[in-house]
């Protein structure tokens, strides 16, 4: 079977999503750093907009459906990278570290 051959499978698009928000669930388990679990952040999303596209072209009557929720995810993709790296920022001005265990003293 040929490259070209996957590319026409659900299969192959639905572990790639799969693959995707399971690295970035790892990601976020074990990085220490803020920004590590931030872009892993991004992967979890990744891999749900994939998914949502993959069931798109593959089975959705209406061809709309699977990108509308897809153009959702990256617009809730970038507010989150805009305010989590706010939030890097401050706790990085006030502990002089992005290390997440630098920052368990927080109090809100």
């Amino acid at each position: 079977m040929s490259i070209l051959g996957l590319y026409n499978q659900l299969d192959c698009f639905l572990i790639l999503g799969a693959v995707l928000f399971a690295l970035g669930v790892y990601g976020v388990l074990a990085q220490q750093s803020f920004i590590g679990m931030l872009i892993a952040s991004e992967l979890i999303l990744v891999g749900a907009a994939v998914n949502f596209m993959a069931f798109n072209r593959f089975l959705a009557p209406d061809p709309v459906t699977g990108q509308v929720f897809t153009l959702f995810i990256m617009a809730v993709a970038a507010a989150e990278a805009a305010i989590g790296l706010s939030i890097i920022i401050a706790i990085y001005r006030h502990y002089h570290s992005i290390d997440a265990e630098d920052a368990v003293q927080l109090k809100g």
